[in-house]
């Protein structure tokens, strides 16, 4: 992709706002109306195979960009709390579904994982294994890592648990940025934390890095890239920074006059793709890449990929079960969430109740919307032909409204529609929100004034 051949202008007429459709139907569209009774049925009746999240919310002080469900704490008590109630919620779920079926996937996410030591780290693998022991030879175990917590001793309880991938929260190596999202690490201090995974032998490290932040300019932006490079991750994750501060207050701490402009984060966006390409990496997805030799590489060429609420991944087809405070999990046919309220969740298992809170039934037209959501938003293809199988209804004229919105995207070449497939462009790829949003039922429901979602660019 060249720069020559994006209109920066024309671009950012473009920017609204819009979901990351890390599902669909969107956690917005949650409610009480899908209850206990229907999660019971769902949880217990799913056959296929296990993806398990698990939720460790804490964190000692505030990132004022992060957009995750946190709770700030030093109190090594809440540690031993958060456990106690885990291990309550671990004994529940084995009593309502089958927890013998094989597992694909397990992601700790946060908050901050690793502000749990290593011996409270050994106690959560435990009491996991205890209740979910058909972990496979070939499952992705997945630990997001906060560079500030991390030692020699819990990288060792990891790799006796079988981790072997690991995501590094470096989002911009800029001292003037770090100090605008009240997130200061060194590259010395990175530098050290990948040296410890690496000589545990783990082949497989992510970066999460993001674009849009406070006094972030292309040219700051390339240092930070440079800056990762030398220490040679075999995956990136490059997000647009979602600035919502109508939800998450920490983020109100930002000056919102010193955010780059649309055009400007879409030429880090542009620079950022050539740049990972010269070097080796392939853009996966609207926001990952990964070297050729990657599984999520494999996967996109075999038109395999998988989205979810962790990103992208190689395992698709699995039923996830959300543990953990405001944890999300769901399967074919439903959606489900957990608590977020830190005490609503310790009174429902202390009353011996999942803690669930809310969720959603799909309909065939959330399950076939999803299906082709998912479908551009991971592979930036989509075949007609295939969900014309799969959901026995003729495309072109059930989504007849869809294609029609489409049009314009068609005319400014950021997709090619033919009577066979919807081809997404080099540079449709950058708009591949904008691309999937005429294929949501849902979002016509929201005026422009509304402040629900974040901007697509």
């Amino acid at each position: 992709m060249q720069s020559s051949k994006i209109d920066f202008k024309q671009f950012a007429t473009y920017s609204k706002p819009g979901p990351r459709y890390t599902s669909y139907p969107t956690a917005i569209e949650f409610s009480e109306n899908y209850t206990m009774e229907s999660y019971l049925r769902d949880l217990g009746q799913d056959s296929s195979p296990l993806s398990l999240y698990v939720h460790l919310p804490f964190c000692r002080s505030a990132c004022y960009f992060c957009g995750c469900n946190v709770v700030y704490t030093s109190k090594e008590e809440n540690k031993a709390m958060y456990l106690e109630c885990l291990k309550k919620e671990l004994a529940l779920l084995k009593n309502a579904m089958d927890t013998n079926k094989p597992i694909y996937q397990l992601h700790f996410g946060g908050g901050t994982p690793t502000f749990f030591n290593a011996k409270e780290l050994k106690i959560l693998i435990g009491l996991l294994r205890e209740a979910f022991p058909n972990f496979g030879e070939n499952a992705e175990i997945a630990c997001e890592i906060d560079p500030r917590f991390f030692e020699i001793e819990q990288m060792e309880v990891l790799k006796e648990g079988g981790f072997n991938r690991l995501s590094f929260g470096i989002q911009d190596f800029d001292t003037q940025v770090q100090n605008a999202i009240h997130r200061i690490q060194s590259f010395d201090l990175v530098e050290k934390s990948i040296q410890i995974a690496r000589n545990f032998g783990i082949t497989s490290i992510n970066f999460d890095l993001i674009y849009g932040l406070p006094f972030q300019s292309l040219e700051t932006f390339k240092q930070t890239l440079e800056s990762c490079l030398r220490l040679n991750p075999d995956r990136f994750a490059v997000f647009n920074y979602a600035h919502v501060p109508w939800i998450k207050k920490t983020m109100r701490k930002i000056d919102e006059t010193t955010l780059p402009q649309p055009e400007e984060k879409l030429r880090i966006l542009e620079w950022t793709i050539e740049y990972l390409h010269q070097k080796g990496y392939k853009m996966i997805g609207m926001d990952h890449f990964a070297k050729p030799d990657d599984e999520l590489f494999k996967s996109i060429e075999k038109g395999q990929l998988q989205r979810n609420f962790q990103g992208y991944s190689t395992q698709g087809g699995t039923q996830t079960i959300g543990i953990g405070l405001t944890s999300i999990g769901g399967g074919s046919d439903y959606y489900a969430q957990n608590y977020k309220d830190l005490m609503q969740y310790k009174e429902a298992l202390d009353c011996h109740r999942l803690p669930f809170a809310k969720g959603i039934a799909l309909s065939f037209d959330d399950k076939l919307r999803k299906a082709v959501i998912m479908q551009l938003m991971s592979n930036f293809k989509l075949q007609f032909e295939a969900i014309n199988q799969q959901f026995s209804i003729d495309f072109k004229e059930y989504f007849k409204e869809s294609l029609e919105e489409l049009k314009p995207l068609q005319d400014a070449g950021l997709v090619i529609i033919d009577d066979n497939e919807i081809q997404v462009s080099q540079t449709g790829a950058l708009l591949i929100r904008n691309i999937a949003m005429p294929f949501d039922a849902y979002l016509k429901k929201f005026s422009a004034n509304q402040k629900v979602f974040s901007k697509t660019i």
